[in-house]
Order: C-alpha cells, then sequence, then structure tokens
C-alpha cells in the first residue's frame, strides 16, 4: 500500500504542504484543544483528552468530584465510566446520537481510518524537536494472562435482611441501635398495635370457645351411649369443636408469626431474621408505623459479592465458573479470590458492560459494601506480549492506532489490535513490535492529521 504523505501539524509554522503566500495574514496558530474535531451537531469539541472539553475532568478538574460523587467514575483512568474514552474507546466522548459514523462511532466504515503506514512527516527536524512530541519504547513483558475490569463491593443478597412492622402500631421500645452485633431471633423493638390486641382476645374468644365445644361434644356423646340423643347431635357437636379449633390455630398462627405469640395486650416484640449488624435504623419511641415502612437493616457480613463490570468487546471470553483474583482499595497487599457465578443477561446501556458476581469470604470484616477494586479475571494463560501506554492507542473510525517514530522528523500511523488492559498499560496483539518508539504525548494531534477530511487542516485552512 502506497504510504500517504500527509501535511505536518498545525500547532507550529514551517510544515510541509502549506502553500499559502507568505505574504498574506498568517492565521493564528490553532491549540490542541482548537484543533479538536467538533461534533456533528456542533454542541461543543473534543479536547486532546478525546472527549467533550466542557465536561472533561482532566481540563476542568473540579468536574472529577462530581462525577465521583454521582457514582459515575473511572479511577484506573480518571474520567467518568459512562463515557472513558479508555474504557469505552467505540464513544470516544461523543454524544450517544452520533451513530451515523460521521464522528467515528460504530457504524463508521473501517475503510474511512487511516491506513496501515500512513504517515506524518514534519517539513524540517528543527520543526519536528520544536513539535513536542514524545515517544516511549514498545516493551515485550509477561501478562497475567487475564481480563483487568473494575469491580465493586455490595452485601451478599442472601444474607441480607430488611425488617419492618409485621402489624401497624406505635414503638414504644428500641432494644438495639446501628451497629450492633444481633444474632437470629434476638429483639429490636417492642411495638404496641391496636391489631395486635384485637386478635389477642379474639385468641381468647376461640380457647373458650374450644373448652365449651369440647364439654358439649363429651356430654352429647354420653347421652347418646344412654340412648337418649341422636348420632345427628354428635356428630353436629363435633363439628362445632372442629370449627372452634380451627379458628383458634389461625389466630394463635398469625400472631404467632408477628412475633405476638406470648403475652398480653398489644405488644409484640419485633426481632431479627438472621444472624449479623444492624446497618439501617429508621425506628424511633413514640413513632407510628406502617407495614411498608423498613425500621432496621441487617447484613450478615460474613460474605460478600464483587460485582463486575465487564467491556461489551470482552464478553466473548468470560464465562461463568472462571476465577477471579480481586484487589481493592485501602487493603493493599490483600487479595482476594472466587469464581464467577452469575452473569447479567443484558448490558448496561450507560457503560456498555456486563455485571459478573462473585461471591467472596469475609471472615474477618475486612471487605464492606461499595468498595471499589480490580479484578483479573483468568480468561487465559500467562504469555509474553507487547504493551504499550494507554496513551499511546487513538481510536479512528472503527480502527485503533498508535504512531511509531521512523525518524527524527516523520511518523507512521500502524493499525493495531488490542489485548487485556493492566493499569496504565495495554497489550497490542499485533501492529508493534517491541523496542519500537511509539507517540505518547501528541499522538491525537497525529490521529486528526491522519484522518481523510482533516488532511491539510492544520496549515492551510483558517478559521
Amino acid at each position: 500500500m502506497r504510504a500517504l504523505i500527509v501535511a505536518a501539524l498545525a500547532l507550529l509554522p514551517g510544515i510541509a504542504g502549506c502553500g499559502r503566500d507568505p505574504k498574506e495574514s498568517p492565521a493564528a496558530p490553532a491549540s490542541s484543544t482548537q484543533k479538536a474535531a467538533a461534533t456533528p451537531d456542533g454542541e461543543g469539541k473534543l479536547c486532546e483528552h478525546g472527549v467533550l472539553e466542557v465536561v472533561c475532568p482532566k481540563c476542568h478538574p473540579k468536574l472529577a468530584a462530581v462525577f465521583q460523587a454521582k457514582g459515575d467514575w473511572c479511577a484506573e483512568h480518571g474520567f467518568p465510566e459512562s463515557f472513558c474514552p479508555i474504557c469505552h474507546p467505540e464513544r470516544g466522548g461523543r454524544p450517544a446520537a452520533d451513530v451515523s459514523g460521521k464522528g467515528g462511532g460504530k457504524n463508521a466504515p473501517e475503510k474511512d481510518a487511516p491506513a496501515d503506514g500512513t504517515k506524518v512527516r514534519f517539513k524540517t527536524k528543527e520543526t519536528a524537536r520544536l513539535a513536542g512530541i514524545q515517544t516511549v519504547k514498545a516493551e515485550e513483558r509477561k501478562n497475567a494472562g487475564g481480563l483487568l475490569v473494575t469491580a465493586r463491593l455490595v452485601y451478599d443478597a442472601t444474607r441480607l435482611a430488611h425488617i419492618n412492622a409485621r402489624a401497624p402500631g406505635v414503638v414504644r421500645t428500641m432494644k438495639v441501635d446501628i451497629g450492633a452485633q444481633v444474632k437470629k431471633k434476638d429483639p429490636l423493638a417492642v411495638i404496641e398495635s391496636a391489631e395486635v390486641g384485637a386478635d389477642r382476645s379474639k385468641l381468647q374468644a376461640a380457647r373458650a370457645r374450644v373448652g365449651i365445644a369440647q364439654k358439649n361434644l363429651e356430654r352429647v356423646a354420653a347421652l347418646q351411649k344412654s340412648g337418649f340423643s341422636p348420632e345427628k347431635d354428635v356428630l353436629a357437636a363435633e363439628q362445632e369443636l372442629e370449627a372452634a379449633k380451627a379458628e383458634q390455630s389461625a389466630l394463635a398462627t398469625a400472631l404467632s408469626i408477628i412475633g405476638a405469640g406470648g403475652g398480653a395486650g398489644g405488644s409484640y416484640m419485633l426481632t431479627s431474621p438472621i444472624d449479623g449488624v444492624v446497618t439501617q435504623r429508621s425506628a424511633t419511641v413514640g413513632k407510628h408505623v406502617g407495614l411498608e415502612e423498613m425500621l432496621f437493616e441487617v447484613v450478615d457480613t460474613s460474605a460478600m459479592w464483587a460485582e463486575l463490570d465487564v467491556p461489551e468487546a470482552e464478553l466473548s471470553a468470560v464465562v461463568v465458573g472462571q476465577s477471579v483474583t480481586l484487589d481493592v482499595d485501602g487493603l493493599a497487599g490483600r487479595t482476594f479470590r472466587g469464581k464467577i457465578t452469575y452473569l447479567s443477561p443484558q448490558i448496561d446501556l450507560a457503560t456498555r458492560t456486563v455485571r459478573a458476581r462473585v461471591p467472596l469470604e469475609n471472615a474477618d470484616g475486612a471487605l464492606r459494601g461499595n468498595m471499589f477494586g480490580r479484578a483479573r479475571v483468568e480468561v487465559g494463560a500467562a504469555r509474553a506480549s507487547v504493551t504499550v501506554p494507554d496513551a499511546a492507542v487513538q481510536r479512528a473510525k472503527d480502527v485503533h492506532l498508535v504512531f511509531v517514530r521512523i525518524a527524527e522528523d516523520e511518523y507512521e500511523a500502524r493499525r493495531v489490535e488490542l489485548g487485556v488492559r493492566e493499569g496504565n498499560l495495554v497489550e497490542i496483539r499485533k501492529g508493534a513490535r517491541p523496542g519500537e518508539d511509539v507517540v505518547t504525548t501528541g499522538s491525537f494531534l497525529l490521529k486528526t492529521e491522519t484522518l481523510k477530511e482533516s488532511i491539510g487542516a492544520g496549515c492551510c485552512d483558517a478559521d
């Protein structure tokens, strides 16, 4: 394929291919942000980090706290998870509506991307030196043979209890507070309920009815043996006794379920259904409570779940039963291990990831809900591979690119096939060789010069 010699960057003067009359008033040199491509609808421009400049937390550091507060944050790369250009390069920071292919979305034809071997050459070596482009050498290293994804710790849903009132009433006594360790059937609160008082009165009446029916049956049976009572009277007495017993049993069962099996009046004890720790409490003395309101949350933290966010592009390599190792923020030096037991049947529309679940033992309570970490899914054996910093990888149309320095004033675009990510490094399965000088700082600007619609725009187009 014939290499395309492209005009050099507009960041500096003196770049080959300009052709502007030197007598004309020169246009002001464009900064890297000004050079960023505008979105199709003109809502904003992409910054040098590949996302909309107005919401880029690297251009505007104060925005980072806002996204973190909303839980939309990729700690690995320092961007909001919903449009992280590294985790979701198919979006590239463009609006979700940009699916026409004109903005580099998935529908963009691959043939419109820069050809493999496309070159960017500066007019002079001095211009190339002043451009400030930085490179690192592609390294061959042995990776751990796994897929690295983000993870969040949540409670094991099978060991979580949300406890509400069994009958409406007023809280009279509190037995526990947040942080209390409780055992199954331990008391949490005493609630006084008019309904419980009424049911207890009905139960007493039902017991009396059973006693009377029993005595009546004995009397009628004795008369029947003496020939003074017909058999139908005996049958009627037996029916009355059975009805009374059924009513008594129903009322006793209902009160037992509520927790008011014993005692008198309308008070009943609200108890814990599991062993665990009280993590939430909304009940207070004197508060009127209904059936829908959660009064206590009790959690058994001896086991937790790690929920992994598996990128859509990597889903084919992940299956139930695969081993996972987890490193958790705040627990340096500790590694947790488990196996995937569940893969969600749907993809999250915002993050384009699939939720995977990994149960973890937590006997010492070190793991806590909503902790974040990095999980490595073992999808293959360890192997030697070429790795480069993720800042060196650019997405153009439907392909990934890196730029390799082949001379002091010349760079070559390479179409590459990406592998697994580890920290700020990404595996290059095809397209780059160990020891080659790969551009990091300035790779985005080189990419813009290789796009067909921007060829020459750096030095010949004036705003």
